[in-house]
């Protein structure tokens, strides 16, 4: 059982990289936010409790 772990590591391991070399995703534009604040939501205070 231990070889069989230890094979299917090493076949992993030696699997890594085979696509080729990493590549970085590709560049993105800024968002740009508009001014102002916007609040949403909603909240609730009270006791809940069965008698």
């Amino acid at each position: 059982m231990k070889r069989i772990l230890l094979t299917l590591a090493l076949l992993g391991l030696a699997a890594c990289g085979v696509d080729g070399a990493p590549v970085p995703p590709p560049a993105r534009e800024p968002v740009k936010a508009e001014p102002g604040v916007t609040v949403t939501g909603t909240a609730k205070t009270g006791i809940v409790g069965t008698f």
